[in-house]
């Protein structure tokens, strides 16, 4: 009788085995894992200038975060839970931008703010996040943004100093000793005026016309024919208004024929547009972004800049500009601090985020430290131009 039950319970673990074996299907990719759909999400704040004369940075920017958060949630989240996003249209107000972060720290409790667009919008609202132990990734390029340093305020784009460098590089290169310098007067326009004015003598260069215009401005040719008349070999404009597709055009209209520089605000091809032909030979430091496909196959950034670019661009139907990419870079500094202090606790986070170290991003590649809230160097520049009004590497 045993005998025989043992061999009957024999046969049925044999066909319960082949059972679960024909039910098997082929080795295949898993399914993406999804959010723990009872785990709280995670607030994340954005200001950006999503409309206004700043949205050629904010509107990017936000498309970006939203098509990175959409993706990450997609395939977990962090720590098992949702990214929700938050995001804000300040128009490029400071104002507004003042009464958004208030009501993001104070009522949304968002464990961060990305952004906001501009230099003036994020100096103002860099002491309300440091008071209200609110993380800041902004968005914006003025130096002033991280220094001084404020221990929970960090920025995403290349150092204005560092970019005036590059400027005054390739002057040398080019025997450039006399320039004239136009602004314009924003928080962005402030400081990189600042930084030129500063760094001139230092490099051998002499300023011999220093002229600010109105963001809002629209035809700069009084401003230029005052440049012209001081017998400049160069111009440089540092600006991020609309203003930067005139320059060129209004240059080319009065016969300025000298070198234009721009600053590395200059990052969207809408401005080129703006200029038409005019804007050939522009030079400009920016982040690789803008020329991803150039880049050798082994360097650091090719493969996020050409994925970024690519899925960007299928997404939208418009080009990938730098200032999109700032907003990446914001996102995924918080997002892999958030993995790295394996906590979404505000103090944690920031700390994590001070030792990030060797993280590709769009801008460059970011080694953060508690004396450094931006964490590029110089080598996160490539000196680009434009040619045949598309963006190129520039060579002498």
């Amino acid at each position: 009788m045993r005998t025989r039950l043992a061999a009957t319970l024999g046969v049925l673990v044999l066909v319960c085995a082949v059972l679960v074996s024909g039910c098997k299907k082929s080795p295949e990719a898993p399914a993406p894992k999804q959010a723990a759909p009872g785990a709280p999400p995670i607030k994340v704040g954005a200001i950006f200038s999503i409309t206004g004369p700043a949205s050629f940075l904010g509107a990017p920017e936000a498309k970006t975060v939203e098509m990175f958060a959409e993706k990450l949630n997609q395939s977990g989240g962090v720590l098992g839970r949702r990214i929700e996003l938050l995001v804000r249209d300040s128009g490029g107000s400071p104002e507004k931008a003042i009464s958004l972060a208030k009501q993001l720290i104070d009522e949304e409790k968002v464990l961060a703010i990305l952004g906001p667009s501009t230099s003036g919008e994020s100096l103002q609202i860099k002491s309300i996040c440091q008071e209200g132990q609110t993380i800041l990734l902004s968005c914006a390029a003025a130096e002033e943004i991280v220094v001084p340093l404020a221990s929970y305020v960090f920025k995403t784009p290349q150092k204005d100093s560092q970019a005036a460098q590059c400027i005054f590089n390739t002057m040398k290169d080019l025997g450039i000793t006399k320039i004239g310098v136009i602004t314009s007067n924003t928080g962005f326009g402030k400081g990189g005026k600042a930084h030129l004015e500063k760094m001139a003598p230092e490099n051998g260069v002499e300023i011999l016309v220093n002229e600010v215009y109105e963001k809002e401005a629209t035809d700069l040719t009084g401003v230029l024919t005052k440049v012209k008349g001081a017998g400049v070999q160069a111009v440089v404009n540092w600006s991020i208004e609309p203003a930067q597709g005139i320059v060129a055009k209004n240059m080319k209209q009065i016969e300025l024929n000298v070198p234009l520089f721009q600053s590395h605000g200059y990052g969207n091809i809408k401005y080129v547009q703006g200029s038409g032909e005019a804007a050939n030979g522009t030079i400009f430091p920016c982040g690789r972004l803008l020329v991803a496909d150039s880049l050798p196959a082994d360097h650091p950034q090719k493969a996020l800049l050409t994925q970024y670019k690519k899925d960007y661009e299928s997404r939208y139907g418009e080009d990938a500009s730098t200032f999109g990419g700032h907003a990446y870079d914001a996102i995924l500094i918080l997002t892999e601090a958030i993995k790295k202090a394996g906590s979404t606790d505000p103090k944690a986070v920031r700390d994590a985020i001070e030792n990030l170290q060797g993280l590709v991003g769009t801008a460059g590649v970011f080694n953060f430290s508690a004396q450094d809230h931006n964490g590029l160097g110089l080598d996160a520049f490539e000196m680009l131009t434009v040619k045949d009004q598309k963006f190129a590497i520039y060579q002498k």
